[in-house]
This record gives C-alpha cells, sequence and structure tokens, in this order.
C-alpha cells in the first residue's frame, strides 16, 4: 500500500513538472519569437496605392525556448523561418493608412535534457497569421504618387493594430509547438523625427492575449499583456540606401497555468541593425542582425535574416 502511494505520489509530481516545462516552453517561445520585432521605418509615408510584396528567409540559434530556472542541460535550439508577406498603402478617413499580412513558415530542432530525458524534438509547418493596420495621423499626409516628391516629413506620430490568429501548426500533446493556439492582439504607438540624414523612432506597445484552453492536455493557459519599447536611429545615404541601429525592451506577460500564478515575467533586451540596398527602381535587399540579452526570465540568441522586396504602383 505504502509502495502504491510513492509512485502515484511520484507519478504526480511528474505529471505537474511536465505539465509547468510545457508551459514554460510555448509561453516563452511564443512570446519572444515575436514579441519585440525591431522593425525601423513603420511609420515611413508612402504615396497612396503603392503596393509592396516581401519574401524572407531568417536563421535564429540559442536559448530561444526555456528559462534558465528551468533544469534543462546543453539547451540548443536552431530555427529556420521563411516569411512571405503584402502591404498596401491607403486612405483611411482622410488619413494615410497601410494594410499588411504575413504568412510565416518555419522548420526548427530543439536539443535538451530534462531530469535526465531526452526532450529533442523537430518540427516543421506554418507560424500563426498576422494582420496589421496602421494610420498615420500626423505629418504623413495620404498623397498621391504625382505630389509625393515635394513632401519632406519633420514629424510623424502614428497608431497600428496586429492581430496574430491562431492558424499555425499545433499540437496539445506536444511540448513544441509553432502556433499559439490564442489570439493576440498587438495595438501600438510610434513617433518619427527626422533631422537631414537621420531619423529617429520610438514606439510603445503591449500584447493581450487571448485564453488557451487547450493547452498541453487540456490545460487553460492564460497569460498578461506584454509590454515593449523600441527605439530606432536609421541613417540615410546616396542612392536610397539606408542603415538602421535598433534596440528594444520587453517586460511582462506573467502566465497564469490552471488559475495558478507562474514565476514567468519576461525582461528581455533586444539589439538589432539593419541595412537596406535598393537594387533599380523596384527591388530593396535587406540584411538584419539582432541577439536577445535575457535580464530575468527571456531568451538568448541571435539571429539573422534577408528580405527581398518589390515595390509597384498601379499607373491610371
Amino acid at each position: 500500500m505504502i509502495f502504491t502511494r510513492i509512485i502515484s505520489t511520484d507519478i504526480f509530481y511528474s505529471i505537474i513538472r511536465w505539465a509547468k516545462l510545457s508551459f514554460l516552453v510555448i509561453a516563452t517561445f511564443w512570446t519572444n519569437s515575436f514579441a519585440q520585432e525591431l522593425e525601423p521605418r513603420a511609420l515611413t509615408n508612402v504615396p497612396l496605392g503603392m503596393n509592396f510584396a516581401l519574401l524572407g528567409y531568417g536563421y535564429t540559434q540559442g536559448n530561444i525556448l526555456l528559462d534558465p530556472a528551468v533544469p534543462i542541460e546543453d539547451l540548443d535550439a536552431k530555427l529556420h523561418t521563411v516569411l512571405g508577406a503584402y502591404l498596401r498603402s491607403i486612405k483611411i478617413f482622410g488619413l494615410a493608412g497601410k494594410v499588411d499580412v504575413v504568412v510565416p513558415w518555419a522548420s526548427g530542432d530543439w536539443t535538451g535534457y530534462y531530469t535526465g530525458i531526452d526532450t529533442s524534438r523537430s518540427v516543421s509547418g506554418m507560424g500563426d497569421l498576422r494582420v496589421r493596420l496602421s494610420v498615420n495621423f500626423l505629418g504623413a499626409p495620404p498623397l498621391i504618387a504625382g505630389k509625393f516628391r515635394d513632401y519632406k516629413p519633420s514629424k510623424i506620430s502614428g497608431i497600428s493594430l496586429q492581430i496574430i490568429a491562431p492558424t499555425g501548426q499545433y499540437d496539445p500533446d506536444r511540448l513544441i509547438n509553432l502556433g499559439s493556439n490564442r489570439w493576440v492582439f498587438k495595438p501600438q504607438w510610434g513617433f518619427a523625427r527626422y533631422l537631414e540624414k537621420w531619423i529617429i523612432e520610438t514606439y510603445l506597445s503591449a500584447r493581450f492575449f487571448t485564453t488557451n484552453n487547450n493547452f498541453y492536455g487540456g490545460q487553460e493557459l492564460k497569460q498578461k499583456p506584454l509590454g515593449a519599447i523600441k527605439i530606432h536611429a536609421i541613417r540615410s545615404f546616396p542612392r536610397k540606401w539606408w542603415l538602421a541601429v535598433n534596440a528594444g525592451y520587453g517586460f511582462g506577460a506573467r502566465t497564469i497555468l490552471n488559475d495558478e500564478k507562474m514565476d514567468t515575467r519576461i525582461s528581455t533586451l533586444r539589439f538589432g541593425i539593419v541595412l537596406a540596398i535598393p537594387i533599380g527602381q523596384h527591388h530593396t535587399l535587406r540584411l538584419d542582425g539582432t541577439t536577445g540579452v535575457r535580464l530575468e526570465k527571456g531568451s538568448d540568441f541571435n539571429a539573422i535574416s534577408m528580405i527581398y522586396q518589390y515595390r509597384w504602383i498601379k499607373k491610371k
């Protein structure tokens, strides 16, 4: 009888440990993969009716899943990401706006051990679809291409709302997933100051998460909002080249598993550099490098990416 109770107790605590592990995997992976995109020139005004098509590839390596408080040994991850995106400049209630859609696909390999058990996994599939609406309400009038040549911005301010839909690959019986199985809403406010060859941008944003009612075996996962502060210093060069140095700080996003508050408050820094190289009139090649530094909870990683952009406008 005592032996049976010991076995039952061991199984019970093993289940609790695995539940908390899986919770940390999903919460940290999803939050830190998309929480602090260092995206310079999001406020830049463009002529009405201009279209952008983008195709990108990114590679990330490092501790991008778990917090060091979880006893994972030799954790390492290698993640390949491919994305396709479309953006169009529009007029919204007399203001200049943009709408964009991003479709990601990812393939990753994770290696590590938890309490002596190999937790390695390889997974490939679609990520969660993202749609965003942006509106500039200061310093960025909606202009057609013919009038845009005389436009010289001084200050620009705008807001945006991005919606992340739960369309990505998700298996509630696995620890690692590419989808989140919940909706995410990200409002953002930004301000840009133009200083001759320099642009200084600042952004404040937050992410609000709906409940995942089917987290790792039918558990309930909730998450507090994740805040972010970002700043970009952008330098323009002849022939429309530009270089951006970026920094961001993400904080909050404590998670609640089955009404139990977890010690998972995110506190991470991001640093990045972007080089944009125009190729002809319609083509641009963009090279990005980003590193993540954990302060309290979060991920340490290095990432590089390359994005090809094609822009066009329909002539009337």
